[in-house]
């Protein structure tokens, strides 16, 4: 290794700069250029400073919508617009557990997601070169699971096998330890709404789409119309079989809404009585099959009775009234079956929702700010008020969260986690406008 020697008198400083070496052997060395470190934070903070001052948000809570808007620009690859799950690899979900995880890739899930809150804090030219890696993985050629694969790396990488480094001890005892992500082979239906829902919000915030993306868009909603009724693993990756998931259901529904929704817009050419049939169909088996009439709250997949939290996002996606009895219904049963102290599970683990997974997890934070802001657009303000701010209390000393929050508190899984930050931004807006109209 490289060690120094140095004196410092009082009142002085020194700077260490961490700096990376291209070719070491042209003699490109550290001491061929030097740095002046006073000078290159003093241009950092005047980066972030005036990124930063873009932010459309003003409300309440802002230094948090901040802070979580900066984790998201971080998240983000520069050179292609990929927008990666976190930037860590196996941070356990419960200490000593195996369920540890790599979550650096670009899931089109989460990025679709990161990208409307982009688009609502205004970082229109983040959302865009999101926009340019998104349209180059939809014309490629469909893969083994349909048009798009879940997952990517973030230079639109396929293969991500999944390898457990068994020298490796894990933190604090948490084996095994992992690179690549084994869902990446999995079916999961939802991820059409959510992207083709990100590209109608960027046509309509951002900028318009073009022609030939519009083709591939359509040519995935023609497929969502032939596949939607397929079982698949859904949003939470389960590894215990397919299933009928209501969420993935959800989504299809998305997918199909959105895709007539923008060539209405746009008068686009589109098969709109063969999508909106195919909408409408999803729309009734939800309402048939993912609905427990005798509990009042829709269950995680079809003829379960299972609760799923993810359900949530119902209202929050315009699929229905926030003040429906169903919705209501299904926040009520969230609040007594999946919360604990005001934090969510995303399932009942052993009820029927078994992932085929072993261990436990901590209360996943992303479904507390849905939690929050379904409660919101139901207009039971106080209640979603408390749960926020209580909410905030769980972040670290930086304002960050990790994926899950443990039962004395700590922060469990990958850190930091876009999922998490883009669920308090989106629970932010909401909130503070209902808040202000609210007087």
């Amino acid at each position: 290794g490289v060690t120094a020697d140095f004196v410092l008198q009082p009142g002085e400083s020194a700077t260490f700069a961490l700096r990376q070496v291209e070719d070491w052997t042209a003699g490109d060395g550290l001491l061929s250029t030097p740095i002046n470190g006073e000078d290159a934070l003093r241009r950092t903070v005047e980066f972030w400073r005036r990124w930063l001052g873009k932010s459309r948000y003003k409300g309440r809570w802002r230094e948090m919508v901040d802070r979580s808007a900066l984790v998201l620009k971080l998240l983000t690859f520069e050179p292609t617009g990929a927008i990666v799950a976190a930037a860590t690899t196996s941070l356990p979900e419960e200490i000593g557990g195996v369920r540890n995880w790599d979550y650096r890739y670009v899931w089109v899930r989460d990025a679709a997601f990161t990208l409307y809150a982009f688009l609502r804090l205004g970082y229109t030219e983040e959302a865009a070169r999101f926009m340019e890696w998104l349209s180059a993985r939809v014309s490629e050629e469909d893969g083994p699971t349909g048009p798009l694969q879940l997952m990517y790396g973030i230079e639109g990488r396929h293969e991500l096998p999944e390898v457990a480094l068994t020298h490796l001890d894990g933190y604090r005892g948490s084996r095994p330890v992992r690179v690549g992500n084994g869902a990446t082979a999995q079916l999961q239906l939802d991820i059409y709404g959510e992207l083709i829902d990100s590209v109608y919000l960027f046509d309509k915030y951002g900028s318009p789409i073009h022609y030939d993306f519009w083709r591939e868009l359509r040519r995935m909603a023609y497929w969502v119309c032939q596949c939607w009724e397929q079982p698949d693993e859904s949003i939470w990756e389960v590894r215990g079989g397919k299933r009928q998931f209501v969420y993935s259901k959800l989504q299809c529904w998305v997918a199909l809404d959105r895709t007539l929704r923008l060539a209405d817009k746009r008068s686009l050419p589109l098969d709109r009585p063969r999508v909106a049939r195919a909408r409408d169909d999803i729309y009734e088996a939800i309402m048939t099959h993912g609905w427990d009439a005798e509990r009042r709250t829709f269950v995680q997949s079809f003829g379960s009775s299972a609760l799923d939290a993810s359900n949530l996002l119902m209202s929050l996606m315009r699929f229905i009234s926030p003040t429906d009895p169903r919705i209501v219904g299904t926040i009520d049963r969230t609040l007594a079956e999946l919360a604990s102290d005001t934090l969510v599970h995303r399932y009942e683990l052993g009820k029927g929702a078994g992932d085929g997974l072993t261990g436990k997890e901590g209360t996943f934070s992303i479904c507390t700010f849905w939690l929050v802001e379904a409660l919101a657009r139901a207009g039971r303000l106080e209640d979603a008020r408390f749960i926020f701010e209580k909410m905030l209390t769980y972040a670290n000393h930086l304002g960050l969260y990790s994926e899950q929050i443990g039962a004395s508190g700590e922060l469990l899984g990958n850190f930091p986690q876009a999922f998490t930050h883009l669920g308090l931004v989106s629970a932010a807006f909401y909130l503070d406008r209902a808040l202000g109209q609210g007087g």
